[in-house]
């Protein structure tokens, strides 16, 4: 499972679809959004969290798609599917991975990022807190979804029609938490709900992925 692991880890380095596509898309999304919207300081700063999470989840989906696609093309999905490791396991080493690539090189952007749209000072552990907290559910709702739809022609389109309305509850918590510590609240529910959330996806979508991609490999 570690080779796996790093096996994945190397291939979206070198290919770049992982770290440089969500990345790459995060920076130029908050890049244009003074541009749309204005560049009034007081705005940015009320549309900041949410413009954040908006461009730390979409980034998240844009290589959810390759997540198990490759591996069935290649046939290297039906090898990991007989090995001596559960899929339940694979799926969760990959969507580890995923999150290794994408989602952590944005939550270390994302304080640079707020700057540009002039996030309160007393937001920004907090944008890195619910980022840290939140897109490890992005990347294993994500798997599921590419769990179900590996090997359907435009499988990338409908894996984001699938994967989107799940990604809704971590959004709203997560800009929740990072409004109300800019505003001096408490956050401490938000931050537990969005925790919560977290740890279901973490401890059951690896199963229910698995499920899917043993009906796929039928």
């Amino acid at each position: 499972m570690i080779r796996l692991f790093w096996r994945d880890i190397t291939l979206a380095f070198r290919s770049g679809g992982g770290f440089g596509l969500g990345l790459g898309f995060f920076l130029i999304l908050v890049t244009l959004v003074p541009f749309g919207v204005g560049p009034d300081s007081a705005r940015l700063e009320t549309i900041a969290p949410g413009i954040l999470w908006v461009g730390a989840l979409l980034a998240c989906l844009l290589s959810l798609d390759r997540l198990f696609a490759l591996d069935f093309e290649d046939g290297s999905l039906d090898l990991l599917a007989t090995a001596p490791i559960p899929l339940e396991g694979v799926v969760a080493i990959k969507a580890l991975a995923h999150w290794i690539t994408t989602g952590l090189p944005l939550v270390i952007a994302a304080p640079a990022l707020g700057f540009l749209l002039h996030l309160d000072g007393a937001a920004y552990r907090w944008l890195v807190v619910t980022l840290l907290i939140g897109t490890p559910a992005l990347s294993f709702i994500g798997a599921f979804g590419a769990a179900l739809t590996v090997g359907l022609k435009r499988g990338g389109l409908l894996m984001s029609l699938l994967v989107l309305p799940l990604y809704i509850p971590t959004l709203i918590f997560g800009a929740e938490v990072v409004r109300r510590g800019a505003e001096g609240f408490l956050v401490g529910t938000p931050l537990a709900m969005q925790a919560g959330i977290t740890a279901g996806a973490v401890a059951l979508l690896p199963f229910a992925a698995a499920a899917a991609l043993r009906v796929a490999l039928r």
